[in-house]
């Protein structure tokens, strides 16, 4: 197979390497292309981590700084990413690393603040995260009103 195949139709591309491997042909598989592949299921696994952790701390922003609007659905959307995120951990072990990096949980507040910021209209949230990662990941803890 050849580069454009991969660039034309990665779905056929994908197919027929998947192919050749089984068929043990392995001096005609597109062995850049399937390293890029592999790289790139990582990534999608961090980027879901990510994304899920930036809408969960967004909720318990929102939680904390608009009391008054605490609803059943924030709740249920704070469980849910809860959720989603123990299982997430459970399937890929090795993303738990990824939480105790100091610079990944910077990138990780600055998109939850903007998100709380976007859909809440407010500013003033802390430049840092205020809570521990234990809280933000436990079942039942909610930050207070503030």
């Amino acid at each position: 197979m050849t580069a454009t195949s991969y660039e034309t139709d990665v779905v056929a591309w994908s197919s027929e390497q998947a192919r050749l491997i089984r068929a043990g042909q392995f001096d005609q598989l597109d062995l850049e292309h399937i390293a890029e592949e592999i790289e790139d299921v990582g990534k999608s696994e961090q980027r879901e981590l990510a994304s899920r952790m930036a809408v969960l701390i967004a909720y318990l922003l929102k939680w904390q700084y608009q009391p008054e609007r605490q609803s059943t659905s924030w709740k249920r959307t704070i469980k849910e990413q809860r959720r989603a995120l123990a299982f997430h951990l459970k399937q890929v072990p090795s993303l738990k690393s990824r939480l105790a990096d100091p610079e990944w949980q910077g990138a990780i507040w600055a998109d939850a603040v903007t998100l709380a910021i976007n859909e809440t209209g407010m500013g003033g949230f802390p430049d840092e995260c205020p809570w521990a990662l234990v809280d933000i990941l436990a079942q039942n803890w909610l930050p207070t009103a503030g």
